[in-house]
């Protein structure tokens, strides 16, 4: 919340909330504060997911790269089916020069959103993928491309 303090005195401002009626109200009105943290927070993520590029999701054994689109999702897929962990550098490095082997697929596919874009991409996120700036999508989506 500390980096966010601005935007929160700008959203309480919206909110016609004054710094002491903010004390008071956390005071003596908890819940209602709890309500407010909660409007506030679905705005903030609300924010960064319209600008959600990219997502990662990365595991011993497999990667989903993920492309948020306009109106649907891009995924690339890559599973090992040798004892490599992906999520060490020895284990990429790995990957990185075994990609064309048989123990690696790699698979690709599209699918509309069924909810809100933004739900989506918030689930995956629940689901354990990162927001990234999309260089390892891209990497692997023009190796494919070749």
């Amino acid at each position: 919340m500390e980096e966010l303090h601005p935007e929160f005195i700008n959203f309480l401002a919206t909110q016609s909330i004054t710094a002491d009626e903010w004390a008071q109200l956390k005071e003596e009105k908890p819940t209602i504060a709890e309500q407010e943290l909660d409007v506030f927070s679905d705005l903030v993520w609300e924010g960064v997911l319209g600008k959600v590029a990219y997502l990662e999701n990365v595991s011993p054994d497999h990667l989903h790269l993920f492309k948020a689109n306009k109106d649907g999702i891009g995924l690339i897929a890559v599973k090992c089916m040798n004892e490599y962990d992906f999520t060490t550098k020895e284990g990429f490095d790995w990957l990185r020069n075994h990609l064309h082997e048989e123990s690696v697929e790699v698979m690709t596919a599209t699918k509309a959103y069924k909810e809100e874009k933004n739900q989506e991409l918030f689930k995956l996120i629940e689901q354990g993928a990162n927001i990234t700036q999309g260089a390892l999508y891209q990497w692997f989506e023009a190796l494919i491309a070749d």
